[in-house]
């Protein structure tokens, strides 16, 4: 059977064909009878293309040939998945740096909102001290967002008499309002600082930043069950179910009495680990909104 090189054409036409194998680099090919059509509409220039050309109207339709792909990887399953494999993470001491991805984790979500604990992508920080993760949950209960946060679920809960005893007017908002921060500040403490010293856990939140968006859902809502270790090993997240639990059982003594049982404070203790929950799900997706809407890192 003749031979040719389609190397030599050095011509610019359309060359049809079925790749038989996913694996590109040197995949066979099956050329199908266009070749007539391709030798009468470019003349050849060339004894060199005359002959390629001639060869090329000679072989049968179905001729095998080869095609490289030197600019795309080996690995067939890296072009059905290009995330598939992660980039290896970024040992660093710098908590603001920006992702491999190309995003990150800013300091307030929105301006407002404390994200002081949330790492980037493909981030991996040095283990936190005990003074550094007490610190950290100081940062986050008193920053000035939190007493306007609380503000407006003590006005939530004010508007719907979710306790009657407090009563109405500025003095029952009060009440409404001192609750609820007290709350937020029992609850930063166990999950944030006193629960990560005792059980030796990174309190930090590290983004997953690659995958779908339901891999990367389930992987922020997770988050309630399962922490690291200061050695960077996954660990039962001890500080957050602990954690909540206390806090919401050391939340019914400055309550009614009517609201000291087991009843009340098992469901402050799920609610407040639900709560978490959807913490965790928009920080994880919060580096993306924010480059895609704000254009910003």
């Amino acid at each position: 059977m003749p031979l040719y090189n389609l190397r030599q054409l050095r011509l610019t036409g359309l060359l049809l064909g079925t790749v038989l194998s996913i694996s590109l680099s040197g995949a066979p090919v099956t050329l199908h009878a266009q070749q007539t059509l391709l030798a009468s509409a470019i003349p050849p220039s060339s004894a060199t293309e005359s002959s390629s050309l001639a060869n090329l109207n000679d072989a049968p339709a179905n001729a095998p040939a080869t095609i490289t792909a030197p600019d795309l990887p080996d690995d067939p399953s890296a072009l059905l998945d290009p995330q598939s494999t992660p980039p290896p993470p970024v040992k660093t001491d710098n908590p603001d740096i920006v992702s491999p991805n190309g995003t990150q984790q800013t300091k307030r979500i929105l301006g407002l909102v404390p994200n002081f604990r949330s790492v980037s992508a493909d981030t991996k920080l040095p283990p936190m001290s005990a003074k550094d993760k007490f610190l950290i949950a100081g940062k986050d209960t008193f920053d000035y967002s939190s007493f306007f946060i609380a503000g407006i679920q003590a006005g939530i809960s004010f508007n719907s008499k979710s306790y009657p005893e407090f009563h109405q007017g500025v003095a029952g908002f009060g009440r409404y309002y001192w609750h609820t921060l007290a709350d937020t500040i029992d609850e930063n403490f166990w999950v944030g600082g006193l629960g990560p010293i005792i059980f030796k856990q990174d309190n930090r939140f590290y983004t997953l930043g690659h995958g779908g968006f339901r891999k990367r859902s389930l992987y922020a809502v997770s988050r309630v069950l399962i922490s690291r270790k200061d050695d960077g090993g996954a660990t039962f997240n001890f500080a957050e179910v602990i954690g909540s639990g206390a806090a919401s059982g050391i939340s019914s003594l400055y309550y009614p009495t009517t609201y000291r049982t087991w009843t009340k404070v098992g469901q402050k203790w799920l609610t407040s680990d639900i709560i978490d929950g959807f913490n965790f799900f928009y920080k994880e997706f919060w580096p993306d909104v924010n480059k895609a809407v704000f254009h910003t890192h």
